[in-house]
């Protein structure tokens, strides 16, 4: 392959092989297919495609060179950031604020046991403290791309469970990429405290300065926007409002100035991409939006024929014949008429809202590209980066699932968080916190539940006795993009979802590979700390974890899915649909 010098005016087009066109399209295709296959028995698709990338690449039959396997995990790379921005933007804040305590314990869980448990590597591999530090720092990460790909396959994206997941995975990897700057300065002379503190501030930066901006600077700008459309509906600042173009235009405009932000600023770039989701997230359900659509759709223009008002009202369900359309019309009062069009005009703007929102836009411009071609290629090329043939050395082995096991229990004993326990002690600290009644706290992000009901009940509940029409006024349609609260909690029948977290939380992936082969590349793994052509057994081992718990991790999830949707659909037809939900509160959105 012909490669153009520095100087060169332009690229020399050549037409690619025969060879080339084959190994490509194999490899397209098998990701899809092979995905396409396991989602369907095991949720676990993106096992295949890792797979796909390790026989396809460097460390298989070397089908794929060097040059194009770094351009697929640059590409690959790009489709994460959009898994993660997709996770964002699915989000829901009801259970994020009612679950924020329980996702940082959940967290901190997975952070502090496997460092801890990694100082093992002291007695398998005579490793030093910073070795077995720099191997910890590599397995408390949680892989962001598995997790938004289980929970998408399995439909627990939205549910509770779901939020907590995603946000303790959230900070695992926001902890493993401040560890990336760590371990990156370790093995080098200008260590100092800076590089460990500059990310970790940067990253609460981002976490604080996000939603003060979203409440001071983004709902005020909304909110006038609203003023003035209402107040000129036929502007044409309102026309282009309405377009999806303008609404992708302004998501991916925010999607790509935080992300680019991040970078520069020096934390994860990830997380700036979860950010941007939520914040999209947070406008469609959290802020007012106008319905000057539907206003300028009722009002009639001035010298309106009397065809066309008869017109619209058989377009608004009063349809008659020549004789009684006219005496239909004419017997409607002005209330009668404004309840009658009040159903359409809501169910206007709820189409209207649906079509703008966050998961609306991604859905019609981003999904097929990620789902077909970005996300295979970033689990290909976590197949590119296992040293398989340096693996399979018997020392080398059995520690590597030695280690992987102790790196699968500090994971799974997150899902104790969930875990309700029904011994005296318990219950009788649940019976004092039932009688202490808090006092309700507006939150940044809204209205609390309490403050969010009664204003609803104030709204909606008229005075006086009820009348014909308000009891047979209906409600408005609820928008896909309106987040729901959680109806009453109920107990789990199975203990699937804190096993369905723990394992969800073993997958390590992309970050541990990117930590791990860091700490490689700066020979903290080395016995003399010089890198070398041949890696460490450090290295090897810390591999083996990564690898085993990514694929442990999804397989299980995809097991536990399979065995709560069975137990579900016997559940509905023994009993009608009737009792507990298999997950309980945590399947709830």
């Amino acid at each position: 392959m012909a490669v153009a010098s520095e100087n060169a005016a332009s690229l020399p087009y050549h037409e690619p092989g025969i060879v080339l066109i084959l190994v490509f399209s194999s490899f397209l295709l098998l990701l899809n297919v092979i995905n396409a296959i396991l989602d369907g028995v095991l949720y676990c698709g993106l096992l295949g495609q890792v797979l796909i990338g390790i026989a396809w690449g460097t460390p298989g039959a070397k089908w794929l060179s060097a040059e194009v396997e770094e351009n697929l995990v640059q590409l690959g790379y790009l489709g994460l950031i959009l898994l993660v921005y997709e996770g964002g933007l699915h989000t829901s804040f009801q259970s994020l604020k009612a679950n924020l305590l329980l996702s940082s314990g959940v967290a901190l869980t997975g952070i502090c046991i496997p460092i801890g448990l990694s100082y093992t590597l002291q007695g398998l591999l005579d490793a030093t403290p910073v070795q077995a530090f720099a191997a910890g720092a590599a397995l408390c990460s949680t892989s962001l791309g598995t997790t938004f790909t289980v929970l998408g396959s399995s439909g627990l994206s939205s549910s509770r469970l779901g939020v907590v997941l995603t946000s303790a995975a959230m900070m695992d990897d926001v902890v493993g990429l401040v560890m990336v700057q760590v371990i990156s300065n370790l093995g080098g002379e200008n260590f100092n405290a800076i590089t460990i503190i500059r990310p970790v501030l940067v990253s609460i930066a981002f976490a604080v300065v996000a939603p003060v901006a979203c409440l001071f600077v983004l709902k005020p700008v909304t909110l006038w926007l609203n003023r003035y459309r209402e107040t000129h509906p036929s502007a044409a600042l309102n026309d282009l409002l309405r377009k999806t173009q303008t609404a992708f235009t302004f998501h991916t405009a925010l999607l790509v100035a935080l992300v680019a932000g991040a970078s520069y600023a020096g934390t994860s770039n990830l997380f700036a991409a979860y950010i941007a989701g939520a914040t999209i997230s947070w406008w469609d359900s959290e802020v007012p939006h106008t319905d000057t659509v539907t206003k300028a759709r009722s009002a009639p223009p001035k010298g309106k024929s009397e065809a066309t008002t008869s017109s619209s009202d058989a377009s608004s369900g009063y349809i008659a014949g020549p004789s009684n359309r006219k005496d239909a019309t004419a017997s409607r009062t002005p209330a009668e008429s404004a309840q009658a069009a009040q159903p359409t005009q809501a169910a206007d703007l709820h189409e209207e809202i649906d079509k703008l929102c966050g998961a609306a836009i991604y859905e019609q411009y981003y999904y097929q590209a990620v789902s077909k071609i970005l996300q295979p290629l970033f689990f290909a090329s976590i197949g590119f980066s296992i040293p398989i043939t340096r693996m399979f050395r018997g020392a080398i082995v059995w520690r590597g699932i030695v280690y992987t096991i102790l790196m699968a229990f500090a994971k799974i004993v997150c899902g104790l968080w969930l875990v309700r326990l029904s011994v005296a002690p318990m219950k009788t600290v649940r019976r004092l916190l039932k009688e202490f009644k808090f006092p309700s706290i507006p939150h940044l992000w809204g209205k609390s539940k309490a403050e969010v009901t009664a204003s609803q009940v104030s709204t909606t509940t008229p005075i006086g006795p009820p009348t014909a029409e308000t009891v047979a006024a209906p409600s408005a349609p609820t928008s896909s993009c309106e987040r729901r609260s959680s109806p009453s909690p109920a107990k789990p029948l199975s203990i699937h979802p804190p096993l369905i977290l723990a394992l969800a939380m073993c997958a390590r992936g992309e970050i541990g590979f990117l930590i791990s082969a860091v700490a490689e590349s700066n020979g903290i793994f080395s016995p003399s700390g010089v890198t070398s052509s041949d890696p460490s057994d450090i290295f090897l081992v810390v591999t083996w974890a990564i690898v085993l718990c990514t694929i442990i991790g999804p397989l299980g999830v995809g097991l536990s899915v399979r065995r709560v949707k069975k137990l579900q659909d016997r559940k509905n037809k023994q009993q009608e649909g009737a009792g507990r939900d298999v997950l309980g509160v945590w399947g709830v959105e």
